[in-house]
């Protein structure tokens, strides 16, 4: 399920990446005609550094997973700009008609609830996007979800040189399905594994949202670690060739 929590401790990794923020990306989050509940989680979701590692610029085609209350898919539409476009996909079993229609209100978006893992979006895209929720693929009771195929169809998705960026909180080494769906957390290495089956290269890994105090063996929702998980953020490129 979809999550809002994000650390805001900073430690190195390689390859290290701190995008310097655009001017663009800047005003978005500073958008004062933002919901005010969103921009109060601002401080922990680190929403300036994680739009400009994704390399989102104005007149780009964006798809975004699992959206929830919008948080992203505002930011996403005032960036692209109207030049651009925002495709937006909830799991069916998630989506309420309250999300419907505030996404469906967000300008140059399109929002659609969908089976979950499923992949359709209006044009060819820039920049694939999926925050929190790739371990949620692995959770049947959300809907059975072929991720090889799924990362293909994203893959396929996608223009050539087209970027999909992953945030994720980081598991113990060796957790398997059962431990993913009770930790709600997959191991950084499976995803780059997964993920560079279906083509990808891996092109930058950002170290924002990293938190070493996160032991990786509580669930993300228990109290002694919400808001302060070890994640990490890894963008793949479809080769331009």
């Amino acid at each position: 399920m979809r999550s809002l929590i994000l650390p805001i401790l900073l430690i190195a990794a390689t390859p290290a990446v701190a995008a310097p923020v655009p001017t663009v990306i800047a005003q978005a989050v500073a958008d004062p005609a933002r919901p005010a509940a969103q921009r109060e989680t601002d401080a922990v979701r680190m929403p300036a550094e994680t739009l400009a590692f994704s390399g989102v610029k104005p007149g780009m085609a964006v798809g975004e997973f699992y959206p929830g209350s919008g948080y992203y898919t505002h930011m996403l539409s005032r960036i692209v700009g109207p030049k651009g476009h925002v495709d937006a996909i909830e799991n069916a079993r998630w989506s309420d008609a309250k999300q419907v229609a505030a996404l469906s209100a967000i300008p140059n978006t399109s929002f659609a609830a969908l089976p979950f893992g499923t992949v359709k979006f209006s044009r060819p895209l820039d920049l694939a996007w999926i925050t929190q929720n790739y371990h949620d693929l692995k959770i049947a009771k959300y809907g059975v979800v072929d991720t090889a195929a799924f990362d293909r169809e994203v893959f396929a998705a996608l223009k050539p040189g087209g970027a999909f960026m992953i945030i994720d909180h980081e598991a113990p080494k060796g957790t398997d399905v059962a431990g993913i769906e009770k930790l709600h957390r997959i191991e950084r290495a499976q995803v780059i594994r997964e993920v560079t089956a279906a083509g990808f290269k891996l092109a930058a890994e950002g170290n924002f949202l990293r938190n070493p105090a996160d032991d990786h063996s509580l669930s993300i929702f228990d109290k002694a670690i919400q808001g302060q998980t070890d994640q990490y953020a890894l963008k793949f490129v479809k080769p331009a060739r």
